[in-house]
Order: structure tokens, then sequence, then C-alpha cells
């Protein structure tokens, strides 16, 4: 797998799920700004790293905005290191000697059939397209967590936020995606799915439990941005502080006392499309629109006599998501923290 991130809160959930899936080998792993700037992006990656003891996986920065526009950032949605409530220690790691856009094309050479996916705006992948065009038919599949469809917007009325912070750099990528074979047409993981995946803090404790990590918290509203959890295991314990900023974020806009797992549930989808069903449409990006610009707009019918260059995710069942997210990363944690004996 090559991965393109700006590593936030749901974006660290999604690495720690694709660290704790055997299947899973990440090559490379591309920080792209969006939650954060580019270089937060990159320390954050590198130090979930370290938490989820991952061997050496290359990670590279790239570009420092979008291809056209000032680079917008949502520190009031991830907090104002990316990571919600939680602070983990600087990493040792190097970063790449390469940019993200080459090491996405010469990965993508090396490894023919290798799965993208992308989880932040998708500035690095078009740079990587301008490099290597051949990208949509070397690579075995791409999941792309961004756009909404027949569904309100995150950040806009109509647009969600990956699109919405490089709407140039998401056109060229659909647009360079309708060369890629029927079987290799990117699989897109709109709001109007990814709004279905609602954590919860029952989740978290069920994470704890399965993680053998005590005491078992239940973040609630009102603690407070002072209050941080006792959790004796370091995955569990970065997981509650991480993601009761989430929660705080969503129940602050009267969405409930929850959070949306965008990225690990598209990180899911790629290591198995067989959790959602799909459709097949053209996708497009409206960049004029007065109102409407960043817009993912559909044609499901053909109206536009081009062929679909995407396959989007339109049904899925939360619950075996969450079974299979408890089950892996909670045992992930407990084998990589193990408990003192008592």
């Amino acid at each position: 797998m090559i991965l393109d991130v700006d590593t936030g809160i749901d974006d660290s959930l999604a690495l720690l799920y694709l660290l704790a899936s055997p299947e899973a080998q990440i090559l490379g792993i591309a920080a792209t700004a969006g939650n954060v700037g580019t270089a937060q992006v990159a320390a954050n990656t590198l130090a979930m790293l370290d938490l989820g003891g991952a061997g050496e996986i290359e990670v590279a920065a790239g570009a420092d905005g979008p291809l056209a526009i000032p680079l917008r950032t949502t520190e009031d949605t991830h907090g104002p290191q990316g990571l919600g409530y939680a602070e983990l220690p600087v990493s040792a790691r190097a970063l790449s000697g390469r940019s993200a856009a080459r090491m996405w094309a010469e990965l993508a050479r090396a490894h023919p059939g290798a799965i993208g996916l992308c989880t932040g705006p998708l500035t690095n992948l078009a740079l990587a397209l301008r490099l290597e065009p051949e990208l949509p038919r070397l690579l075995g599949r791409l999941v792309i967590m961004g756009g909404a469809f027949q569904h309100p917007g995150n950040t806009t009325p109509t647009n969600e936020w990956n699109i919405h912070v490089d709407p140039e750099a998401a056109k060229e990528v659909f647009d360079a995606f309708s060369a890629a074979p029927p079987q290799r047409r990117p699989l897109v993981c709109a709001l109007d799915i990814t709004e279905t995946i609602e954590m919860r803090p029952a989740h978290l404790a069920r994470l704890a439990e399965a993680a053998g990590s005590a005491p078992v918290e239940l973040p609630a509203a009102g603690q407070g941005a002072a209050w941080r959890s006792a959790a004796s295991n370091p995955v569990l314990r970065y997981l509650v502080d991480a993601v009761r900023f989430y929660f705080d974020f969503h129940h602050g806009y009267d969405l409930g006392y929850l959070a949306h797992m965008h990225d690990p549930f598209a990180a899911a989808v790629a290591l198995d499309p067989a959790l959602v069903t799909t459709r097949p449409a053209t996708v497009d990006v409206e960049l004029a629109g007065t109102i409407t610009r960043a817009t993912t707009v559909a044609d499901w019918a053909g109206m536009w006599g081009r062929q679909p260059n995407a396959d989007i995710a339109v049904g899925t069942d939360p619950a075996v998501f969450f079974d299979r997210l408890i089950t892996r990363v909670g045992a992930y944690a407990r084998r990589l923290y193990p408990e003192p004996p008592a």
C-alpha cells in the first residue's frame, strides 16, 4: 500500500488500523497539507509510527500547499497539533529524501498493482500524476476518502473538506483516472457513507477492554480541555485523548457526542472492498461555481456521455466495521504494550 495522509485524528486511527492488519504492507506514506500544515502532518505521522511500533516505513513530505489556492487548515476540528488533546513525543525517525510526489511515482513503478489510499487532499497524487501519467494503470486500486454527492457538505453546504482544500488537484486526479481500466477505477468513500460511521464513547470502552487497558474510560461532554486519559495502555491513552477532542468538536455543532471515522473506514475498505456496495459514476469537480466551487458532481446516468471514472460507496454496515476496528486495534495494542503480571 501507498498512503497519502494529512494526519489528524481520524488519519491516525486509519494508520493504527493498517498497522494492526497483517495483510497490509505499507510501502510509503506521503504527508500532505490539510488538517494541519505539511511539516506538522509529517511529524504526527512519524510519531504515530513510533506509538504503533512500526518498522522502518518511508514518510515523504509533500507540497506545502494546494496547487492553485492558499492552504486552509482545520485546527478547530483536529486540535492545535492535529491530534486532538493528545501529545506524542517527537520522533527520531527521519523523513525521506525524496518528495511525496516522486515517492508515489517511483513506488508505483516498483510495485505495480499496489493499493493507493488517500485520506487527505489530493495535492501529492496530482503532482505524482504529472511525473507518472501511468499511475491509473500501475495502481491495483485507489481508495479516496473525499467528496459529497447526495449528501450535505461538511465545509460548505455542498462540499467536503479534503476536496475543498485543493479542488484543482481533485479534478486532476478524477480526470486522470478516467484512463483507468474499469476494474481499477477509484473507490470513493464520500461523506454519504463516512458520516454513517459514528464512533461513540462506548466504542472506546470496547477498545480498552480488547486491549486489556485499565481503567476503562467513557469520555463525556463537559470534562474540559484539561482532562487527560489515565489508561494504562499507551495506544488507548492516545486514542481517548485524541478522539475526545473529536467528540467535543461534533458535540459543539449539535451533531451528538460522537466522531465520524472517515479515514479508518476508508482504510478498511482499501483492504476489503467487500465492506461496501458501490455504484459506478462519472465524477467531476466544480471549479468555477460562485457558491458551489469544490463540489464533487456525480453523473450516475451517463448524461455527460463519458465513461464512469469512479465507483462510489453507497452502502455498508457500520457495526461490521467497528467490530473489525476494535478487534484488530485492541489486540494489536495488547501485543505492543502487554500489561505486567499482577
